[in-house]
């Protein structure tokens, strides 16, 4: 039996790098044994709360990464891990928002894995294009203070790994990478927001955010982002704080159905843009809002919370919104068309 899968299978410590990426080798060079792909993601789902696995298996990829360009400082991730109750793709909205009020976002994401419609489904019923390079990146956020990225920021071997356990797909067995996203993206942004849904999660990835640099939320509900009507635990650089309705002088009115994902026979576009003109549930509004000001204080634009969400109540109130969503529709040319 090859190593890694030996590792995974006996579970008597943390797998070992080196394990992983005798793995990702073989795995490229096409010498993998019959099926051990799809073996190593079936055990490995058993490993997501072993912070030492985890930084194996994210290190043994960073090994292999090409190096990045120049950091963007001042600019945000904004991801989650998925899971938990179904909502509208709040993080998305809360991007839009972010970035009509000045916030650099480079925002990652993916297919619906969880849910019906992941943030790339919402963009592409949208009309507004993913960026294929970091130049492209570059690009958006020089014309609209946002850039969606695209595959091209995740590992090669994430490729290879899904093409070698065909015909299943990472939705069926891949839980493990799946929540590990919003760490396999390799965007030099200066700071990550990410929502985690699964308490069980919380401390692994608490270690594995305090080494990145990266802003970990979570709250009651189990939605992994900031929601307007309860407390939210954040836990950037060590330090853990609460951020609720009460700090930027909201009433803890709402509840998860406020916040629910376009129903059967409704456009997911629509209730997107209508949430973005200011229509809809109040704390659905509200939530987009609170998450947009907390990319605002994690970018280090604005320090005080209440006054960042005061300014995104404004960008949705006022329109800035949604006349960025129609600007980003537009058809493009020039060097953003031509991404190297």
């Amino acid at each position: 039996m090859p190593e890694l899968l030996q590792s995974l299978v006996r579970r008597d410590g943390p797998v070992e790098r080196a394990a992983w990426a005798d793995f990702w080798e073989r795995l490229h060079e096409r010498r993998l044994r019959s099926g051990e792909g799809l073996a190593v993601l079936a055990a490995a789902s058993g490993w997501t709360s072993d912070a030492p696995t985890m930084e194996s298996f994210l290190g043994s990829l960073a090994d292999r990464a090409r190096p990045l360009p120049a950091r963007w400082p001042g600019t945000v991730n904004v991801v989650g891990t998925g899971g938990g109750p179904a909502t509208f793709n709040l993080s998305t909205a809360a991007a839009l928002v972010a970035a009509a009020t000045g916030v650099r976002i480079v925002k990652t994401g993916s297919r619906g894995y969880t849910s019906r419609y992941g943030s790339i489904d919402i963009l592409d019923r949208l009309g507004i294009p993913t960026a294929t390079s970091y130049a492209q990146c570059e690009d958006l956020l020089e014309q609209y203070n946002v850039a969606f990225a695209g595959g091209f920021v995740y590992p090669v071997e994430l490729t290879e790994l899904a093409r070698a356990v065909v015909p299943f797909g990472f939705k069926q067995v891949g839980r493990f990478v799946n929540l590990l996203g919003p760490f396999l993206a390799a965007v030099p942004v200066g700071a990550q927001l990410t929502g985690v849904s699964d308490p069980e999660l919380w401390p692994a990835f608490g270690e594995l955010a305090r080494e990145r640099g990266i802003w970990l939320v979570r709250n009651e509900l189990r939605i992994d982002e900031l929601v307007a009507f309860t407390g939210n635990t954040v836990l950037a650089g060590g330090t853990s704080f609460t951020v609720g309705p009460a700090r930027v002088g909201l009433p803890a009115e709402g509840t998860p159905d406020d916040l629910r994902p376009a129903g059967e026979g409704e456009s997911p576009t629509e209730h997107l843009l209508a949430l973005l003109r200011g229509d809809g549930p109040r704390a659905a509004v509200r939530s987009i809002c609170l998450n947009a000001a907390a990319a605002a204080v994690a970018s280090g634009l604005r320090t005080d919370w209440a006054q960042a969400y005061a300014v995104a109540e404004q960008a949705v109130r006022g329109g800035a919104a949604l006349e960025l969503v129609e600007r980003l529709r537009r058809p493009r040319t020039g060097a953003v068309g031509a991404g190297v």
